[in-house]
């Protein structure tokens, strides 16, 4: 049977109100300084004027006529929108403790059922977050080990470039195994030959994922749970992805547990098991194997698609600006030369770091972020938000956010340069979020980043093949993909 059309399904909704409002009670707010909004819709809340397929739109329309702090419905949910670097940074960083936890959100849900780091709370989620920040630190997270580790998939992808002499390629599923291939060495010691099938259906089933997480039938899902169950969607597809995916994951650890040294902690997964089997008898017990698949799912998933993504859009940007590429090139041959790059040029390169984080701000990977909600009753710019609340720091109005962006529409990478040109930090810079809740993989995605692009540029200029169009129009998803497109790699010899 095919997927059913979004707008049908919206359509099959409303014809139900009928009876739904019969028996619908709106709800009243008993604090009135609660955010103001748009009036909802009875059943269906403020569906009929959001943009389905970009959300984050919307919201910044919103945000225009209510504030930096406003409500809205999705269905019969009720969520708070923060909207601008300030109340976001209000929010998550200065009172972080009283907006740490996460939502119910069904079709995140279905991805980890409450398990592993991102959308786990309570005690599990520190002991799992705890666990994982120190485990990535002791593989060298940060330091010259990953380092080495990152320039030599880097080699091997550069063959893969140079095979192509010059000629037009997707460089999808290229981008997506070399970047997987650093978290996988850590998580399960070893990585994957560039044709490997078996990653290939993984990461396809990763992409699939996150484009569905993003999509209108998911957000329908969302809001009406109990209705979407039954109906026919891609909605449906994400338990059955990460039934694949986990799957995997059990067939790797249910190995190595059968041979597992205690002196032997070789990746990601044997430390977590030998934790496990130290562990003591308790009544919550964290370090059980559904924590284990969903932790190493978590940071598969978040550890290629993220920063691949960004790449993928650092080199069609590279692309549609050449100019910008030659300077970055310029940068590359003054400070390294022919030498390998490393973390220590960063702060001599100021230009090519502005470009990175351009790329990264221009990107807008992760528009709505992932939801946070409430764990007590605050007050936010005057405003109450009892607990429980479900909120989402629009990520989108923070990188976007004009009165720390001098063209937040534009990729400009003065953006992060001074009038001298030396680098400069901009506090309204979050990609990987903020608070208690951002980015466990920030440091890793950081060195990933200026690694890839500044030795793919030292050997390599990155042109469109003849005739064809550069769009910068992302893909609709959880997160902003560009559009697929061929890349010409044209090697420097």
């Amino acid at each position: 049977m095919l997927p059913l059309d979004p707008v049908t399904v919206l359509l099959s909704i409303i014809t139900c109100i009928f009876l739904a409002t019969v028996m619908y009670k709106p709800t009243k707010h008993v604090h009135p300084n609660y955010p103001p909004g748009p009036k909802p819709w009875p059943i269906i809340g403020n569906i009929p004027i959001l943009n389905v397929q970009k959300p984050y739109l919307t919201f910044q329309e919103l945000a225009k006529t209510y504030g930096p702090v406003y409500s809205i419905k999705i269905g019969t949910q009720e969520i708070v929108v923060l909207s601008g670097y300030d109340v976001v940074k209000e929010a998550l960083v200065n009172q972080a403790e009283a907006f740490t936890d996460r939502p119910n959100v069904p079709v995140l849900m279905d991805f980890s059922k409450g398990y592993g780091i991102i959308i786990s709370n309570g005690h599990s989620w520190k002991a799992m977050r705890r666990f994982t920040l120190s485990t990535l630190r002791d593989f060298g997270m940060g330091t010259r080990t990953i380092e080495d580790k990152i320039n030599e998939e880097i080699n091997y992808l550069m063959t893969l470039f140079k095979s192509y002499k010059g000629e037009p390629f997707n460089n999808t599923m290229i981008m997506n195994t070399a970047v997987c291939n650093i978290i996988v060495s850590i998580l399960f010691g070893h990585r994957f030959d560039y044709d490997d099938q078996k990653l290939h259906r993984l990461l396809k089933l990763v992409m699939e994922n996150a484009k569905i997480i993003g999509s209108p039938m998911a957000l329908l899902y969302n809001a009406f749970p109990s209705l979407m169950r039954w109906i026919p969607g891609t909605h449906k597809s994400v338990q059955q992805n990460t039934h694949e995916l986990h799957s995997f994951i059990k067939e790797i650890f249910t190995k190595q547990r059968k041979k597992l040294d205690v002196n032997d902690q070789s990746c990601f997964i044997k430390s977590f098991l030998v934790k496990q089997k130290e562990e003591k008898p308790n009544p919550e017990l964290y370090f059980h194997d559904e924590n284990l698949t969903s932790v190493v799912a978590d940071l598969f998933a978040a550890g290629m698609e993220t920063t691949s993504t960004t790449l993928k859009w650092a080199f069609l940007l590279m692309m549609k600006y050449p100019e910008i590429q030659r300077n970055v090139q310029k940068e590359i041959e003054t400070v390294i030369g022919s030498a390998e790059p490393q973390m220590i040029h960063r702060k001599q390169m100021p230009y090519t770091d502005a470009v990175i984080h351009e790329i990264q701000r221009f990107a807008n990977l992760v528009p709505t972020n992932v939801p946070h909600q409430t764990t007590q009753d605050v007050t936010l710019k005057g405003f109450f938000l009892p607990k429980g609340t479900h909120v989402i720091p629009s990520l989108t109005s923070v990188l976007r956010d004009d009165k720390y962006f001098k063209k937040p529409d534009d990729f400009y990478p003065q953006h992060f340069l001074d009038s001298d040109g030396n680098f400069v930090k901009n506090e309204a810079f979050l990609p990987f979020s903020a608070g208690k809740r951002s980015c466990a993989g920030e440091n890793l995605a950081k060195m990933e980043l200026f690694l890839f692009f500044t030795k793919l540029l030292q050997n390599f200029t990155f042109k469109a093949p003849l005739g064809a169009k550069l769009d910068l129009t992302a893909e609709v998803g959880f997160t902003l993909r560009p559009q697929e497109h061929d890349i010409c790699a044209i090697p420097h010899y």
